[in-house]
């Protein structure tokens, strides 16, 4: 934990910091980091994908405090920084309920920018590669308009973050609200939800049970993986950049890796006796995903340090403690998705 020099200090600098969808994977970490840092953390979540286990360590801190909310009603709070990562991240969750998905980022982003606008507090959107859709340009950089399908399965997702970030830089020009906004790529790493759809959660829990590992298509497909550490940091820094540096921004491992490299590395960190067995590639899965990096290095200092095999070790070690405490024994298998 970090401390500052003085309890004068610290009281001068702690801000007040609403994470909208602090107790899912992402936010929980976010939520942690902001408490070491000497912030007073409020952390609102619907408990939709998120869970109190993921925050049950920050429970009982006196400068932390959890609210049951959901971002598509208003929040009257005073703040001074807010997160808005409130949203369903996975194919699996966003897909189970898209109308819900659209207006968590519409509606939520419509109600957290309001909020920042009452009592003039910075915001930051949690928005995501996947408004780049099946992309033409790789790697991609923040100055492509993205590939998307408007109508398709993955749409409410995609097309709600881009309309949230369209809310985003309308009221910026239009109320002068202060913004910033990540355009997350695939991030990994503990409390990760093992049913959750995605490639990297899927691959270690069948690999663990020695369960054939699923992989869509031919396996060439390519993704970067960016461990929660790295992505956390990014997100904290591009808050603290100047008022102009605006985004989008661009955050995520440059790294790139074919969807069978993933599975063969997980295989092996795992001693698995999986074999890899191969189905039909799901609607408008993209072909490739790797962010250009380069404003975040020119605009932010920020670059991921932490390779794909340390990441993997970590996360591993977190699903396999996990399963051996029976918690997700009777979990069944979803489509790898990413």
């Amino acid at each position: 934990m970090q401390h500052s020099p003085g309890r004068d200090n610290l009281v001068k600098t702690r801000r007040r910091v609403l994470v909208t969808g602090g107790a899912g994977f992402l936010g929980s970490h976010l939520c942690e980091r902001l408490i070491e840092a000497g912030h007073d953390v409020l952390c609102a979540d619907n408990f939709y994908t998120g869970s109190k286990d993921n925050i049950a360590a920050l429970i009982g801190q006196p400068f932390f405090e959890l609210i049951r909310h959901d971002v598509t009603f208003p929040l009257y709070v005073e703040v001074d920084d807010i997160f808005n990562l409130a949203c369903p991240a996975s194919p699996v969750h966003y897909q189970h309920n898209p109308v819900q998905t659209v207006k968590t980022s519409v509606h939520g982003a419509i109600n957290m920018l309001g909020l920042a606008k009452r009592v003039g507090a910075r915001i930051l959107q949690a928005s995501t590669s996947e408004v780049y859709g099946d992309p033409e340009v790789h790697p991609q950089r923040e100055d492509y308009w993205g590939h998307t399908n408007p109508i398709g399965l993955r749409s409410c997702y995609d097309e709600g973050k881009r309309c949230a970030e369209t809310l985003f830089f309308d009221y910026h020009r239009q109320h002068r609200v202060n913004i910033k906004v990540a355009r997350i790529f695939n991030t990994y790493g503990p409390r990760m939800h093992p049913n959750d759809g995605r490639v990297v959660s899927n691959f270690i829990m069948q690999a663990l049970r020695n369960e054939p590992i699923t992989l869509y298509g031919d396996g060439q497909q390519t993704r970067s993986f960016c461990f929660v550490d790295d992505l956390i940091d990014g997100l904290m820094a591009l808050m603290e950049t100047p008022g102009e540096f605006i985004g989008p921004v661009n955050l995520g491992n440059p790294g790139e890796f074919t969807i069978r490299e993933l599975a063969e590395m997980v295989i092996e960190m795992t001693g698995s006796r999986s074999t890899l067995t191969y189905l039909p590639l799901p609607s408008d899965d993209p072909r490739q995903r790797c962010p250009d990096i380069s404003l975040a290095r020119e605009a932010m200092g920020w670059a991921p340090s932490i390779p794909l095999r340390e990441g993997l070790a970590q996360t591993i070690k977190y699903f396999d403690t996990t399963l051996g405490k029976g918690g997700w024994a009777r979990i069944g298998n979803t489509g790898e998705s990413a």
